[in-house]
């Protein structure tokens, strides 16, 4: 399970998926190219549209999205037949493990035995759970294994094993020395896969809005209009999905009757010809998105020339079409929410809100944790050295997968209830709400600390005695607390201009479906004790104005600076300025 052997693909077959890599990227790119024009008018009405007030002004955090580097000594179920063996693992920065023979041959620079990109995996760290899901992948009649078959996975139990496993790849199968180590890498891997999971939805470029509205409607042309996890990963990644899971039906029907062996032998060779499969159309995914990319980049270029000097014009006709189709669908639809969503709308509105809440609240008090924990470091510590640790292990907390797990628990408990709108609403997309609510939650938190930082690194000075400055920092850590919970009320914002007969229908629908949820959420959040505003809260970048604006509004916030530095009496050294500038 651990090395790759050779393709069990003929090159008939593989020039049979090049053939279905070739038709979905003739199908899908015309889509793209008409939501690459959809999300370019969009881009340009938001940037030319009246701004609303900002309420909440959260320093955006210069740091891009990343997994904390990790690695040490595992062992790894590999080879022909599958043993256990020594390796060392490395997880990089940018969600990829890599696994070497040895810690030498890691540190010298040499190349990986093995590695694997972690989009789309699952971690499971209970044997029987895993042993359970090869049972489902090829399932067997009783009594149709024999007593003389052996299965390496039962004959030496694992204690802390690491299970990685994926409906289209190869799984991957690591031990853990202990029960402390089994968690570290389970907290990397997660962080890892998530990472390289929402890749998309993190980016505010328009060819990325376009990508996932064109994948939206090729599926809807293909008979699909349910909501799912197939956006997760990157470009090439989500096309291999989607075409992956129109060919699954038909690889089950060729290939499962005919493997032989044991259940789990046959589950085994199973994801290797689903990880050839998976392999195979990847590169002509990739191949053929690289293809299209100078295309797209000119597309672009030519779009922003042609849009921006008429966007009103264009934005006119747009309303135009909107009034015409709107009197065509507003009594079906009307008909058809009363129908199929006023009564399921109130138990939408709970479960998403129940998990936003429970997911901020964990960031407030992780966040209040630490920057109490710094003003205590401030009025105790007679050392610069160590203070200055402590303000960079608090501008680490949100890579930290340890003490963010607090926070990405709660996503995670949301999972069963979110799991509850399957039934009533057709919803499956759960795990992208998770990995969502769990980025809304780094990102906040990566935010929420360096505004801290800036801040106190503004209101600071040499001047003040250690009582003095941590007075101040109380004084920044409830400010940025209180913005904290003025952003709760802006996570659910919505907003899809298009200049497309499908965008517009699109638009249609989602507006009254808006003003229906609109209705709901202050309804529900009326009722509660919960400080939250609909409007009215943005999270800014932070440009040289916002430093103008937060300066002015430091100066009204501290206090003054005291006449003289040396009437001052210093029971410790303050650091020196720039140490809170990170």
């Amino acid at each position: 399970m651990g090395g790759r052997p050779s393709s069990p693909l003929d090159k008939q077959q593989q020039q049979h998926l090049k053939g279905q890599v070739d038709t979905l990227l003739r199908n899908f790119l015309p889509c793209y190219r008409g939501q690459l024009a959809a999300s370019v008018l969009q881009q340009i009405s938001q940037e030319l549209g009246p701004q609303e007030p900002a309420g909440c002004q959260l320093m955006r955090s210069k740091k891009l999205p990343r997994v904390r580097e990790h690695r040490g000594p595992l062992t790894q179920l590999g080879g022909h037949p599958p043993r256990w063996q020594p390796i060392f693992c490395v997880l990089r920065g940018d969600g990829r493990l890599e696994w070497f023979s040895h810690r030498e041959e890691y540190e010298n620079g040499g190349h990986p035995l093995g590695s694997m990109a972690l989009t789309g995996y699952t971690v499971l760290t209970s044997q029987r759970e895993y042993l359970h899901l090869l049972d489902t992948l090829c399932p067997v009649s009783s009594g149709e294994r024999t007593q003389g078959e052996s299965d390496p996975l039962l004959e030496m139990p694992v204690h802390f094993p690491l299970f990685l496993q994926h409906p289209f790849r190869r799984h991957l199968c690591f031990s853990a020395a202990t029960g402390e180590v089994q968690r570290a890498w389970r907290l990397a891997l997660q962080g890892g896969i998530r990472l390289r999971g929402t890749v998309l939805q993190r980016s505010q470029a328009p060819a990325a809005r376009a990508f996932l509205d064109a994948v939206r409607l090729y599926r809807q042309h293909q008979g699909h209009f349910g909501d799912d996890d197939v956006t997760l990963g990157s470009d090439a990644e989500v096309l291999t999905g989607v075409l992956m899971r129109e060919l699954l039906p038909a690889l089950r029907a060729q290939t499962l009757p005919g493997l032989r062996g044991a259940s789990r032998n046959r589950a085994w060779a199973w994801t290797e010809l689903l990880d050839a499969v998976h392999a195979a159309v990847l590169a002509g995914a990739s191949a053929g998105l690289r293809a299209f990319q100078p295309e797209k980049d000119e597309l672009l270029a030519v779009l922003e020339k042609t849009i921006r000097p008429d966007v009103d014009q264009i934005l006119l006709q747009r309303e135009r079409l909107v009034g015409r189709l709107r009197v065509e669908v507003q009594r079906p639809l009307e008909s058809c929410l009363r129908g199929k969503v006023d009564a399921q709308l109130s138990l939408v509105t709970q479960k998403l809100l129940s998990t936003t809440e429970a997911v901020l609240l964990a960031v407030q008090s992780l966040l209040a944790q630490g920057m109490d924990r710094l003003s205590r470091h401030l009025r105790g510590s007679s050392s610069g050295t160590q203070l200055r640790k402590e303000v960079y292990s608090f501008g680490e907390m949100p890579w930290d997968p340890e003490l963010m797990q607090t926070c990405y628990r709660e996503a995670e408990r949301s999972r069963g209830h979110l799991g509850q709108l399957v039934v009533p609403v057709g919803f499956f997309g759960t795990q992208s709400l998770v990995f969502g609510a769990q980025d809304l939650a780094q990102q906040l938190m990566a935010n929420a600390v360096a505004t801290f930082l800036q801040l106190a690194d503004q209101c600071l000075t040499t001047a003040l005695d250690c009582t003095q400055a941590a007075q101040r920092l109380e004084k920044v850590r409830g400010r940025v607390l209180k913005e904290l919970l003025e952003f709760e009320g802006d996570v659910l914002a919505v907003g899809s201009p298009a200049l497309t007969i499908e965008g517009i229908y699109k638009d249609i629908v989602q507006g009254v479906l808006l003003q229906k949820i609109d209705g709901e959420l202050k309804k529900t959040l009326g009722a509660s004790d919960v400080s939250c505003t609909l409007d009215g809260c943005s999270e800014a970048p932070w440009d040289q104005t916002g430093v103008d604006e937060e300066a002015e509004a430091q100066r009204r916030t501290c206090p003054g600076q005291p006449g003289s530095s040396a009437e001052v009496q210093r029971l410790c050294p303050l650091p020196p300025p720039g140490t809170f500038c990170r």
